[in-house]
């Protein structure tokens, strides 16, 4: 563990890599390597010391970081205002978000150093890290003047020659040498001016291990790999890429401006037909995209573009990271999809995965290090190389190599794809050395700032976010992280790992939960609401109440879980909705709008989710026959006009209109007033929009009294109970609500749920409502019907000024903050399950719905951001795509 925890490897594996380089430096290039090797043999001493809980020798050497020391001039992150004074290089930014990382001080000086360190040794022998991350443009196989240049890093080979179609697979006259640094090349001139490998051949890198034994891979930097389907598992072909200039793709359309809030619709191409068969790149963009498009989702996220022999694992064990997925077409048919979706106003998002990669040692980058060492390898060797529940290999993100190999995978996407971001995959798995299997995330610091913390890994995300954020500033980066990692959502600048969002994963399984394991009259409006509001105050988070993990074999999506086998028989408007088809609608509409509006600062739904999908998804397997009977999306289903499916759809347009035109989900304004647990309804603000949730199964209020923050008159903005939705039409969409004060001004704890302003509304059973202030001028106000699929939220916008100041923090007569809990979701808390040791600086925080709140209903509960100052943190388990979940 101790050799893992080395950064500092290779400082460069040929001198051509700097701009500034030349052959005259190629004779002191050796002084300079060693000289970076030094520096990771001083960099590893009194690691395992340093990442321990926070107590360190005053004396030792990473205890503190020296006078002079250049975290402030490397950590100048773009938008990072910190000077590089010896005080500011003592006090980290992330160190003032939360005073519990005080304690951990020395752990995040440690962190920052090997991050600023590492980002010198690019400076200095690679031109930087964004140098660094063109590696793509050295290995593999690129034009260079007069020929074809093939790199391959592979130091533990004794020999090795490149073979393919273009010399009739026998490297005898092809033969590659190799530097100092493990880099085998050679140049192929070109033949009667023509490439000597022509474009979309078979390649593969022929190399002898130490034992005498002659291997073939394929190239590690391969841009396109393809296998015979009509072969049963026929082994995959590396194919040279270089299309000529009449069949390359040209993008002809700029990237979307970054959203505020994204609206993300996550979508596998493969899977997208509603044939039962594997949907190409173009057939998603002239089917799909524009659906997408038409529910207002502003993002998509697509699944599976890393190409992986094994269609079952979902693309998450993937075998070539450079290459596009073949079986959905070549890469410029990717780009035609990326550049069809800019063209609708639509951002592209990877899911990336750098957390493992394939155990295939015939088709992966698994085969280039048989008997080899960590050092000499893209994995470590032993248990610490291997992943027991995913079955796959884990990267030395120690190494030189392997950090040019992944950032510079990285670059390629974002520059040769034009992808707008990346969802990290599987980020819990690379921040601790156990990778969270058979943990149990409680919160506690301890568990975060540790000798289990890889802080190799950790530094390879900060480098990664910093690259992204250089080369695109409005890229999203998502990380998908179970264990909740205080810090993982803040900028590099400050610190932190530097995502934008993360996913918040404990909210679909709490949903879950819920309708497995409790009738409607147990669901408990306070514990719903902790769930949806509990996470970090000063992080973002992508909210959803289902993705691609609560679809596939093995568990249900919300909607087959309610109405079952009612989704084959009860779905036609034909007939009357039984009672289970009534509250499955009702319920997805819930569901999906409150965790929308309440849980996060983006949100994410799954391809068909938005209509409730029936049944499961299972990839072809050995285990069903290799059928794709479940692998497609049954997209007539919404589109019959006498299915009900189309009532979910409408209405998952609406909610993402409504955000369109308040902009709601951006908003800081989040003011949970009202949890009743004997009526079942929650009211809260979002914006100045204000949302009455009544889960009741039965009861219909009248007149029921809701808080609000701005006075005047109010008018319905959506209803989830609007014919067009599939509902009874009860509330009126003509009515004006006009307010009442409430109390004495200025006086809080006067104010009904301390609100200073009320109206009264029609709280019909299983349906949620949402009100618009009204403009005072009648002009500005469109009187029609604002429910429509179409014609949804057709008025103009509440202007939002002086959100934080409207406001109303709880009590503010009670000096005492009452204590976040922090315990895992669905447990009761104890007083014994509360750690004070983490609640440090809790009167600084704003108090939430949550521990010790009784009477909720006679008192606000302000989020306003400052959502939570611990996040609840569900265990960890493994699903059956292979991914870590809550």
């Amino acid at each position: 563990m101790l050799g893992s925890l080395g950064l500092l490897a290779t400082p460069f594996a040929f001198d051509s890599f700097s701009p500034s380089s030349n052959k005259a430096r190629t004779l002191s290039s050796t002084s300079n390597h060693q000289l970076a090797k030094q520096l990771a043999v001083e960099s590893r001493r009194g690691s395992r010391k340093l990442l321990g809980r926070y107590v360190f020798p005053l004396n030792s050497v990473y205890g503190k970081v020296s006078h002079g020391s250049l975290i402030s001039a490397v950590l100048v992150d773009d938008s990072s205002t910190m000077t590089s004074s010896e005080e500011d290089a003592q006090n980290i930014g992330i160190l003032g978000v939360d005073s519990a990382f005080e304690p951990f001080k020395d752990h995040f000086l440690y962190r920052v150093k090997k991050y600023v360190d590492q980002k010198n040794l690019f400076e200095k022998h690679e031109g930087g890290l964004e140098e660094f991350a063109k590696g793509y443009l050295k290995f593999g196989f690129n034009r260079e003047e007069g020929g074809i240049v093939y790199r391959e890093w592979a130091p533990a080979a004794q020999e090795a020659q490149v073979i393919g179609d273009f010399n009739g697979w026998d490297g005898s006259n092809h033969k590659m040498e190799k530097n100092q640094f493990g880099v085998w090349s050679i140049k192929i001139p070109d033949s009667g001016g023509n490439p000597a490998i022509p474009h979309n051949s078979r390649v593969k890198f022929r190399f002898k291990h130490g034992d005498g034994v002659w291997v073939d891979r394929i190239p590690a930097w391969i841009k396109y790999a393809t296998v015979d389907s009509t072969r049963f598992g026929a082994p995959y072909d590396g194919l040279h890429w270089d299309p000529p200039p009449s069949e390359r793709y040209e993008f002809k359309y700029p990237c979307p401006p970054k959203p505020k809030a994204p609206r993300i619709y996550e979508a596998h191409v493969g899977m997208s037909s509603s044939e039962p068969c594997i949907n190409s790149y173009r057939e998603f963009a002239d089917d799909v995209l524009p659906r997408i498009r038409a529910n207002n989702y502003t993002t998509v996220q697509l699944m599976a573009v890393m190409e992986h022999s094994y269609y079952a694992s979902f693309g998450y064990h993937v075998t070539n990271f450079f290459a596009v997925s073949s079986r959905s077409g070549t890469p410029e048919d990717l780009k035609y999809l990326i550049d069809k979706a800019h063209s609708l106003g639509l951002q592209v998002l990877m899911d990336v995965v750098h957390s493992h990669a394939s155990n295939n040692v015939t088709d992966g980058l698994n085969g280039f290090d048989v008997g080899q060492s960590s050092q000499d390898s893209y994995f470590h060797s032993g248990e610490s190389g291997y992943h027991k529940l995913w079955d796959s290999r884990l990267f030395n993100y120690g190494n030189w190599e392997v950090l040019r190999f992944l950032l510079s995978n990285l670059r390629w996407w974002l520059e040769a794809f034009k992808f707008d971001g990346f969802r990290f995959d599987g980020v819990t798995s690379m921040l601790y050395h156990h990778h969270g299997i058979n943990m149990g995330f409680t919160g506690d610091y301890n568990e975060y700032f540790s000798e289990a913390t890889d802080v190799d890994a950790v530094v390879y995300l900060m480098l990664a976010n910093s690259l992204i954020h250089s080369i695109l500033p409005d890229a999203t980066v998502i990380a998908e992280d179970v264990s909740g990692m205080p810090g993982l959502g803040r900028p590099v600048s400050e610190g932190g790992t530097g995502f934008d969002y993360r996913l918040a994963m404990a909210i679909p399984d709490k949903w879950i939960d819920y309708l497995k394991n409790k009738n409607d009259e147990e669901w408990s409006m306070k514990d719903i609401s902790r769930s949806l509001t509990n996470r970090r105050q000063t992080e973002k988070c992508i909210s959803y109440a289902e993705s691609h993990d609560q679809a596939i074999v093995g568990d249900k999506t919300i909607a087959f879980l309610i109405m079952d086998k009612e989704m084959y028989s009860g779905m036609s408007c034909l007939t009357d909705a039984s009672p289970t088809v009534e509250r499955g609608i009702a319920l997805h509409k819930m569901i999906h709008f409150i965790t929308m509006a309440l849980g996060g600062e983006g949100y994410l739904n799954f391809m068909g989710n938005e209509f409730g999908h029936p049944e499961w998804i299972d990839f072809p397997r050995e285990g069903n026959g290799w059928s794709y009977e479940k692998c497609r999306r049954q997209w007539s289903l919404v589109d019959t006009e006498h299915l009900r499916y189309k009532f979910m759809n409408a209405f998952d347009r609406a909610m993402n209109a409504l955000d369109d035109k308040f902009s709601f989900i951006s908003s800081t304004k989040q003011i949970l007033s009202s949890c009743s647990e004997e009526d079942q309804v929650i009211v809260f603000e979002r914006g100045d929009l204000v949302f009455v949730f009544n889960f009741h199964p039965k009861n219909t209020y009248d007149g029921y009294k809701v808080g609000c923050d701005l006075p005047g008159k109010y008018r319905v903005a959506l209803d989830s109970d609007a014919w067009e939705f599939g509902g009874h039409g009860r509330v009126g969409h003509d009515v004006d609500h006009f307010t009442s004060p409430e109390g004495i001004p200025g006086v809080p704890e006067t104010n009904f749920n301390n609100r200073p302003n009320s109206f009264k509304v029609l709280s019909p059973a299983r349906t949620c409502v949402v009100y618009y202030r009204v403009e005072e001028n009648p002009e500005d106000i469109n009187d029609g019907n604002l429910t429509s699929a179409d014609e949804t939220l057709q008025v103009d916008a509440v202007k939002q000024e002086n959100t934080e100041e409207s406001a109303s923090v709880v009590d503010v007569m009670e000096t005492k903050s009452l204590p976040v809990s922090i315990e895992s979701p669905g447990v009761e808390e104890s007083p014994g399950e509360t750690n004070d040791d983490n609640l440090a600086g809790v009167d600084e925080r704003l108090p939430i719905e949550g521990a010790k709140q009784e009477n909720i209903e006679e008192r606000a509960s302000v989020v306003d951001r400052s959502f939570a100052a611990k996040l609840d943190t569900p265990e960890v388990e493994e699903r059956e795509d292979g991914t870590l979940d809550d």
